[in-house]
């Protein structure tokens, strides 16, 4: 896998878009996203104009949390994505959708990799619980049944999460909602079914890849996802004894 950005390549049509999206969700999310994503975005810099750099964005990411923005052409797959991560590598992709695919990708791209994800990196509680995950993935990587479960919990916190705040309120931390301009309207409406975080609830339910989402799960802290990992392990480890003896 190439893992450089050849920044230069980038068109104007490129920039544009970007800051067609960016600027779409700055005006949409400060009432529906975490504090800590706005808070983020400032931290690694991130500009309406122009594509991020992400030689830039790892000099001021990495000193947070330890982790990096690393290159990567597209979907990696399952066993070199949890690695990457376990080792606080995050894979993003390079390339950003057209101006004619503004509201609809069938996979995802910069904007969803970089705008969603990046700002969150800056959490060292949150970063802590993402590796650890990708590192349990990596145990049962050899089982496609259990990464499939496991994936689960990453679906329905990292991309689809919801956090509910001390008032009450459901904001967003899901990196796949802050960078939906659609989703992330629906997930925190009173039209949404949301759901109190229980890792066997979401082990129990399957996600949905091409339409929003039917139901959400709210933490009500980036350390109960932390603390939750114990409970995952014992649920793996559980469901790998199941399988072996069928």
């Amino acid at each position: 896998m190439n893992l450089t950005q050849n920044y230069s390549s980038y068109t104007e049509e490129n920039h544009n878009v970007w800051a067609i999206l960016y600027d779409r969700q700055i005006k949409n999310l400060p009432d529906k996203a975490v504090p800590e994503f706005l808070e983020g975005l400032k931290k690694v810099g991130f500009q309406s104009e122009r594509i991020p750099d992400f030689e830039k964005v790892n000099q001021r990411l990495k000193p947070l949390t330890g982790f990096e923005v690393v290159p990567a052409p597209g979907i990696v797959d399952d066993a070199l994505f949890f690695e990457l991560i376990a080792n606080k590598k995050f894979p993003a992709t390079v390339w950003i959708r057209s101006l004619k695919q503004l509201d609809y990708l069938e996979e995802p791209d910069m904007f969803h990799d970089v705008f969603g994800h990046v700002p969150l990196l800056t959490i060292p509680v949150y970063c802590e619980f993402l590796a650890k995950l990708s590192a349990l993935a990596l145990e049962h990587i050899d089982k496609p049944e259990i990464i499939d479960r496991l994936t689960r919990i990453y679906w329905y916190t990292i991309e689809f999460g919801l956090f509910r705040n001390s008032d009450g309120e459901a904001k967003i931390y899901g990196a796949g909602i802050l960078s939906s301009v659609g989703e992330s309207k629906l997930s925190v409406s009173e039209e949404s079914v949301k759901h109190d975080f229980d890792v066997q609830h979401i082990l129990d339910t399957p996600y949905i890849k091409e339409t929003f989402q039917s139901q959400y799960f709210c933490i009500d802290s980036y350390e109960q996802l932390l603390n939750s990992l114990p409970q995952l392990r014992e649920a793996l480890v559980k469901l790998r004894s199941k399988l072996e003896t069928v």
